[in-house]
């Protein structure tokens, strides 16, 4: 590795690694707060908020990842330009667009780790971390999951545990469903199958139920039945993707197909995860290009608030290609590459005569 190289990529690498420990530091006690906030009415250990802040924090600041890519650049650039040395380059006839490439790599590098190690980490205490959370919530006797055998839910109502599996679900209605209902101590007080149960509300709508009970069956028409799910309930309990490794989210993905269940959120968190280094290789090139444009002012801070102003503009837009994804009023697809497209475009337009800068 050339001498320069090696310069840019050390400076580079040190840069990120202060941003992403400040910003680290300030998740970190915001969530602490949030968390004294929730428990401030239970009876745990002190050091519980910390505890569940040190869980949470990593999904959080993955979310943040492209932002705080900017800013490292920023910084980055602000050195070179405070100590003179992107002047140096230039007269050595390293050209800025050289040193856009290294950042460029560097970053795609780094985002490579952040999806297979760092993405894993996160994930996982995520997941632990609602485990954990749930034991405290009024919820935590309810119980839904989606897995190879179709969903399944544990409902407690007037004392009474209903499990319930159902082999697919098209829109609010299930379908192929089994309901064991039983009393406090868990003796069988009756079982029911139904091809067809409406769940929009929390009082669901059995069709045609064949009711099994002291060794007998019966036939109804219809059966009302209390639930603390519904539709929105359901759907909402699966929504927290970034809980799930890209291992786990592919089998939840395979599990939703079999239920016929939507995997248009699952097939989103999938892609925005695998397109995520090339996402951060945008923000360096359009922080670089930002500064290099700049660096004429002897504001610092107005630097920062250009950057900042422009990761503003960016969340913003790829919040909404997301919404319009997940909703499915734009092809998933198109939602996931258009900012990513339309910020490359940016780039290469602003990258003409970068050399001159």
């Amino acid at each position: 590795m050339k001498t320069h190289t090696k310069f840019l990529v050390n400076g580079f690498i040190k840069s990120f690694l202060n941003v992403f420990f400040v910003m680290t530091s300030l998740v970190f006690i915001l969530n602490i707060l949030k968390e004294i906030e929730f428990f401030s009415n239970k009876e745990v250990n002190s050091l519980y908020p910390i505890y569940l802040s040190l869980m949470s924090s990593p999904s959080i600041i993955f979310e943040m990842f492209p932002f705080i890519f900017l800013i490292s650049t920023q910084f980055f650039f602000l050195r070179l330009f405070s100590n003179d040395e992107i002047n140096i380059f230039k007269y050595s006839g390293l050209k800025n667009i050289k040193i856009i490439n290294t950042l460029s790599v560097v970053s795609f590098f780094i985002g490579l780790l952040t999806i297979t190690v760092f993405y894993s980490f996160s994930s996982n205490l995520q997941h632990y971390y609602l485990q954990v959370k749930n034991q405290f919530s009024k919820d935590k006797v309810y119980l839904a999951v989606i897995n190879k055998n179709g969903l399944w839910i544990k409902d407690v109502v007037n004392k009474q545990t209903s499990i319930i599996n159902s082999s697919k679900i098209d829109k609010n209605f299930l379908t192929d469903t089994f309901i064991t209902t039983f009393d406090e101590d868990f003796n069988l007080i009756r079982s029911l199958k139904s091809d067809k149960i409406d769940i929009k509300h929390n009082e669901w709508l059995i069709y045609d139920a064949t009711i099994f009970k002291n060794n007998t069956s019966q036939k109804s028409d219809l059966i009302k039945f209390k639930s603390n799910f519904n539709q929105k309930r359901i759907e909402s309990l699966f929504s927290n993707l970034s809980s799930l490794s890209l291992i786990k989210l592919i089998d939840l993905r395979n599990n939703y197909r079999l239920l016929n269940y939507s995997t248009v959120d699952v097939d989103m968190q999938i892609y925005k995860v695998a397109t995520y280094p090339l996402f951060l290789v945008i923000m360096t090139v359009l922080s670089s290009i930002i500064m290099l444009n700049a660096k004429r002012s002897s504001s610092k801070t107005l630097k920062i608030i250009i950057g900042l102003f422009f990761s503003v503009i960016i969340y913003y837009i790829n919040n909404f290609f997301n919404v319009m994804g997940s909703t499915e009023k734009l092809p998933l697809m198109v939602s996931i590459w258009t900012p990513i497209i339309f910020l490359s475009l940016i780039n290469l337009i602003m990258l003409v005569n970068i050399n001159e800068k």
